[in-house]
């Protein structure tokens, strides 16, 4: 191949480059997207809880990590510890719940909502002014939230079909 022909080719090749580039940006806002089933309560409660479990599983370690640099506040984060991880897990499996309708998503979910509102309270107490610790709180007050207006709209018993 001439010397020609050769940048040719990789002129061509970096012009495809910067072109499939552009649309990976645009890719990647919607690549978790899908196309849901679900109604809107559904949606906004199986969003809810799958952020707070992400939030909660990040706080957890932040605690464990403050807890084995013999922090100060280890009263504080060995609680924090244990709220965030079975929060977390509270979250998962509402997530897996709400998404496939399931039968028992309206118990699920009030425990779901009470679980957030004590891991808030938790992440919330203390000395620490970590961000994690901070969107933590912030984001198991939504769940919570969301969890109840599921169980509400419910009326209190599944939706899903029998």
């Amino acid at each position: 191949m001439e010397r020609r022909e050769m940048l040719g080719v990789i002129g061509l090749g970096a012009a495809g480059l910067l072109a499939t580039g552009r649309n990976a940006e645009a890719d990647d806002a919607n690549r978790f997207k899908y196309s849901s089933q679900l109604d809107k309560t559904h949606v906004d409660c199986l969003d809810a809880c799958t952020a707070s479990a992400a939030a909660c599983n990040e706080a957890s370690h932040h605690c464990w990590m403050q807890l084995e640099k013999g922090s100060t506040d280890k009263e504080h984060h060995a609680h924090a510890h244990h709220m965030t991880a079975d929060c977390a897990a509270m979250c998962a499996v509402s997530a897996a719940l709400v998404a496939r309708q399931s039968p028992l998503m309206d118990a699920q979910c009030n425990a779901c909502a009470e679980a957030c509102r004590r891991c808030a309270e938790e992440c919330e107490k203390g000395q620490s002014n970590a961000p994690i610790m901070k969107d933590c709180a912030r984001l198991c007050r939504e769940c919570e939230k969301t969890c109840r207006e599921m169980v509400r709209a419910m009326g209190g018993r599944s939706s899903a079909p029998r």
